[in-house]
């Protein structure tokens, strides 16, 4: 690891930079009426400000209007009837599967596996693939930088089967380290498992250059994608990842609902990660067979409403192009950095835009002094929704020797007016706290 400054180090300040930008097209004037929740006040009658778009996204109506008419006009089991309404139920179910495979490039819906969320695409990773092909020696190489899902399952993977797991540094300014995870891939590396966008740093990821050194070590490629994916195109192929998971509650899309991408040779050689109804193909009472992909790895009744649901968000950011998202955000993204960089005592987590233009939409960062959750919850009170704490990256705040960040993260819908006011209060927060600690 060649960290050796801290990221939390102010960057410079640039007067006027979200202005002396290209234009893009203003998305939240566009989008803001088909999502009924920002439309509301918040306790005290202000305008609610939604800033935490990291954890989860907002749903415009046409999701919630997909869910209605499934529980309205369709609700049935899935596959198993042959009623119209399993028949319509299962359409739209898998429906939803082809449009998720549309999104991110996959060759096949056969390579899409619907999971609860990406936790459990990780886990299911960790315990099929995993379980099978990982022994004593062989080595797992992550990033300080990971999501705790994409953590704990590799250490429960290395408490069952012996595997060694490592993990690559960061540089001064809060990116990956390259060449200390060059250093570590060896012939024992048999995974490299990385977030493309992470949700605390924002910093984007060479994920086509790691895969590249991957492969030519013979190891395979996991991606979290659940930060890239609603901000960026991405394309399976072009990343060369071998595994990659997203989130729907990120998407715009239901709770409850995620999928696990894969190559269709690794999902048909690895075994089944639940057993159960729907998985099968014949059951006896001493073994039985397996069903066809992805059907193998979706144990029970799954959450059809959910997956609908995510269909309909993926329509919906698709029909708003993931090229014209990102740009707005990245104008939105400018503009953050810009008001926090002139507050003093701010110092934010991360690369800053100037530094890698591509990075998320999104700011972490501490206050000299200040506790994030006391400025979290003064901002609240003002109608302002941010998140505080360790964002599920605890190791990473501990090898910055602090307790959390604050953080606000931006969505297509948010504007630069909600920005000016966030940093507005933010200064006033900060100078509340100061005067009464």
């Amino acid at each position: 690891m060649t960290m050796t400054a801290s990221p939390l180090t102010p960057a410079s300040t640039t007067p006027g930079l979200a202005q002396s930008l290209p234009p893009a097209e203003n998305l939240a004037a566009l989008t803001r009426p088909d999502f009924p929740l920002l439309a509301q006040t918040a306790c005290l009658g202000q305008p609610l400000i939604y800033l935490d778009y990291a954890a989860t996204s907002q749903k415009p109506r046409q999701v919630l209007a997909a869910l209605q008419h499934y529980y309205d006009h369709d609700n049935a089991n899935v596959h198993r009837g042959a009623h119209q309404l399993s028949a319509r139920a299962t359409e739209g179910f898998e429906a939803a599967r082809a449009k998720v495979a549309a999104f991110i490039g996959a060759a096949s819906a056969r390579e899409i596996v619907f999971t609860r969320n990406a936790s459990e695409a990780i886990n299911l990773v960790a315990r099929s693939w995993g379980d099978a092909n990982l022994g004593p020696g062989d080595e797992v190489l992550l990033t300080v930088m990971e999501h705790h899902s994409n953590l704990v399952p590799w250490q429960l993977l290395a408490a069952r089967t012996g595997c060694v797991l490592r993990h690559a540094g960061l540089t001064e300014t809060g990116e990956l380290d390259l060449d200390d995870l060059r250093s570590q891939i060896t012939e024992r590396t048999k995974l490299v498992s990385l977030v493309q966008v992470s949700n605390t740093l924002g910093c984007l990821n060479p994920i086509e250059q790691v895969a590249s050194l991957a492969h030519a070590a013979g190891a395979l490629v996991l991606v979290d994608a659940c930060q890239s994916l609603p901000h960026l195109p991405l394309n399976v192929a072009a990343l060369g990842a071998d595994f990659l998971v997203g989130s729907s509650h990120k998407l715009c899309g239901p709770t409850g609902m995620g999928f696990l991408w894969a190559r269709e040779a690794l999902l048909e050689a690895m075994p089944p990660f639940l057993g159960g109804g729907e998985m099968i193909q014949d059951v006896y009472l001493d073994h039985s067979s397996w069903a066809e992909l992805p059907h193998k790895f979706e144990a029970g009744t799954p959450a059809i409403a959910e997956a609908i649901g995510m269909g309909a968000a993926l329509d919906y950011l698709s029909a708003l192009g993931i090229e014209r998202i990102h740009a707005w955000e990245q104008l939105l993204t400018r503009q953050l950095f810009e008001r926090l960089q002139a507050i003093e005592g701010v110092r934010i987590l991360g690369p800053t835009p100037e530094q890698q233009p591509d990075r998320g939409a999104l700011a972490a960062f501490t206050v000299d002094g200040l506790h994030a959750n006391d400025i979290a919850a003064l901002l609240d009170s003002a109608g302002i929704c941010i998140r505080s704490g360790h964002h599920c990256t605890q190791p990473l705040h501990r090898l910055y020797g602090i307790p959390g960040s604050a953080r606000a993260s931006l969505g297509f819908t948010t504007t630069p007016e909600e920005i000016d006011r966030f940093a507005e209060e933010l200064e006033g927060t900060i100078a509340f706290l100061r005067e009464h600690s």
